[in-house]
């Protein structure tokens, strides 16, 4: 019995499996190792920067060029000029039709300060190569990505160059390069660097050609370059399309928008992180000097109250913080109350400026703009804006005359379209055309209950009605959600302000629709005793033996039935009279022609007047010009004057409000 017992515990030694053997080693995967540059990260992630797919390619090149025209221009203090031109490329054949055709040759030319020759190859084919990033100031580039990352995508996908001219001045000579970029190294590879004669004095021409697709309608290049001239009044813009024709988009304000200005951070916006690494690199000798010269809004007042607090000596070197000692710094200068960042080092488009943009480029009955009070967000200031354009205009509103509506049968629909309304969206006014949905501006347009305002919307859907509504982000650092900067993070200070601002919106609009309605049902009331009118007159005229004065009779019973259906009111509502009263910021659209702050919109700059030219005499100070729909004449008419200062302002309240303020009065 003793024999089996042994046999059986000796079993699970047995049983246990070989250690095993290594078949590659440390040293070995080790060697396999190796660094990656950031050039091809995004060679193989292109979709993460708006390359995935030849149309959207085709858009984002445009885009980026523009962009970087834009900025350079304003920095400059020059006055914009882009001209884009996108043409089908050809090997030699006959090129296809634009809309058959897969590549395709962009060519960006800017009238601004022009690039240093030693800046041009590295600004063009190196990713992460920049003046933007490091810096808290508004401007439409951040990363240093766009152009070079453009550039990449021309080289994977037809194998070309970019191709770049720039001068500086007249004097300086016109810089030729042809570059690429050596993705394992991430620096530019310069295939051709000389000097040419160029007619322009001073400026940039870039050229790409890629591979893509192109398409008119929503979130094309057409749709791109329209929107820009929106919240770019200040722009003169040419496009010159790949089926030939020539589209122009000229500046209605002459005048460059305020200069941002440069600020230091924040610091409620920086992380522990950030203020290890900025203690260490500080050139202040003292902890005090380093609060107040390295953040914003932190004065040597502000400065001895967070040392106290942390109970650290003012005269402490930064460089000796860390530890426990650099985190109970952190969490003091969280708690201590400090001034928000100044907000000169944004510059928003502004609600004139806004409201050019609309009524130039859209057909509406109504136009409004707003601008919010400057917030923040993680330190950072930001500013946003809203605008609301409404209706198709009175010309097409002309064309097609309004029905009365028939009982359905079930199933059945109305003929009018309930289109939803479109949102233009704006980062630092640049127009974001894709992932919508995720976008914090779409859905705070969602979150905003457009019913309150007399404009149908069903439950998580946009407001059905022909509206276009406008929201703009200015700030010094905009949180995209991904490198190709298509939408904004939903934080919930951005998303409250942009509730708030198109809210503001929703209010006027209400009162403009609710105003409209009321004096059409008058209106027709009014024709109603209009036609009887004559009867009456008639009639009283038999029943005295034709001994009436019927005209005098006449004109008193209109005078009665004009009082009864709201008289004056009734006329300034349809659009007879100047200035919708409780509407700042807005433009009222009529037959007769506009009313409110109507724009200007000359034909020719003054700076580019011709001498000689005959052209109308502007309308004098104090008056605007009414175009009559019949002849399209243009006549001045006197804008109404300002009210008084002891008078008190029109406020605007709920019509709930208005009748319990006067009881029994209509």
């Amino acid at each position: 019995m003793s024999k089996p017992q042994l046999k059986s515990a000796a079993a699970p030694a047995s049983t246990q499996p070989p250690e095993p053997k290594a078949t590659v080693s440390a040293a070995e995967l080790g060697a396999r190792q190796r660094e990656i540059s950031v050039s091809e990260f995004f060679t193989k992630n292109r979709h993460l920067l708006g390359f995935d797919n030849p149309r959207k390619a085709l858009l984002t090149c445009v885009k980026e060029a523009v962009d970087n025209a834009l900025d350079a221009c304003e920095e400059a203090g020059i006055l914009p000029e882009v001209a884009v031109r996108v043409e089908v490329a050809s090997n030699g054949d006959s090129p296809p039709p634009a809309s058959q055709a897969n590549r395709f040759r962009i060519t960006v030319v800017d009238y601004g300060p022009g690039i240093v020759r030693q800046q041009i190859p590295r600004i063009f084919a190196k990713l992460l190569y920049g003046s933007k990033f490091h810096r808290l100031r508004m401007s439409r580039g951040q990363q240093g990505i766009g152009i070079s990352a453009a550039g990449m995508y021309a080289q994977l996908t037809t194998g070309k160059p970019v191709q770049i001219i720039s001068r500086t001045s007249a004097r300086a000579p016109a810089h030729y390069f042809e570059v690429q970029i050596d993705t394992k190294k991430n620096e530019p590879r310069i295939f051709e660097n000389k000097k040419i004669d160029w007619e322009s004095h001073r400026g940039t021409q870039v050229t790409l050609e890629i591979e893509g697709r192109y398409q008119k309608g929503r979130a094309s290049v057409d749709e791109y370059l329209e929107q820009v001239a929106i919240a770019n009044p200040h722009v003169k813009l040419v496009y010159h399309t790949p089926e030939g024709e020539t589209k122009e988009y000229p500046r209605t304000i002459h005048e460059l928008p305020p200069q941002p200005r440069e600020i230091k951070p924040h610091p409620y916006g920086i992380e522990f992180g950030m203020l290890l690494k900025m203690l260490h690199d500080t050139r202040s000798h003292s902890l005090s000097g380093f609060l107040s010269s390295d953040f914003s809004r932190v004065s040597s007042k502000v400065a001895q109250e967070i040392c106290k607090g942390a109970k650290i000596s003012p005269h402490t070197r930064p460089r000796n913080i860390h530890g426990e000692t650099a985190e109970t710094l952190y969490k003091t200068i969280q708690s201590t109350k400090i001034m928000a960042p100044p907000s000169n080092c944004i510059s928003p488009i502004g609600e004139k400026a806004i409201l050019h943009g609309l009524y130039k480029q859209i057909k509406g009955d109504f136009y409004t703009a707003v601008t919010r009070p400057p917030a923040v967000y993680r330190g950072n200031p930001f500013i946003i804006e809203a605008g609301l354009a409404y209706g198709k205009g009175p010309e097409e509103a002309a064309d097609k005359p309004e029905r009365p509506k028939m009982p359905l049968a079930e199933g059945e629909q109305q003929e009018d379209d309930n289109e939803l309304a479109n949102v233009i969206r704006y980062a630092n006014r640049v127009p974001l055309l894709y992932q919508q949905s995720a976008c914090a501006t779409f859905k705070a347009a969602l979150d905003t209950s457009w019913r309150n305002y007399g404009v149908s919307q069903s439950r998580g859907a946009l407001p059905a009605g022909p509206m276009v509504i406008f929201v703009h982000m200015a700030s010094v650092w905009v949180p995209f959600t991904s490198e190709s900067k298509e939408a904004i993070a939903d934080y919930d200070e951005i998303r409250k302000e942009i509730k708030l601002a198109l809210q503001e919106c929703g209010r006027r609009l209400g009162v403009f629709l609710r105003r409209r309605e009321h004096a059409k049902s008058e209106f027709r009331r009014r024709n109603i005793f209009e036609l009887y009118i004559e009867e009456v007159v008639e009639a009283c005229s038999r029943l005295k033996g034709g001994k009436l004065a019927k005209e005098k009779l006449k004109n008193q019973l209109q005078k009665i039935a004009k009082k009864r259906t709201g008289g004056a009111k009734t006329d300034e509502a349809l659009g007879s009279r100047d200035g919708p009263e409780g509407l700042p910021h807005s433009i009222i659209v009529t037959a007769e022609g506009t009313e409110g702050e109507a724009p200007d919109m000359p034909e020719v700059a003054p700076s580019e007047e011709v001498p000689g030219d005959e052209k109308e005499s502007a309308p004098p100070a104090g008056q605007k010009t009414r175009v009559d729909s019949k002849t399209k004449d243009k006549t001045a008419t006197p804008r109404r004057q300002p009210k008084p200062h002891g008078r008190k302002k029109a406020v605007l309240r709920p019509a709930k409000a208005r009748k319990r303020a006067k009881p029994g009065k209509s």
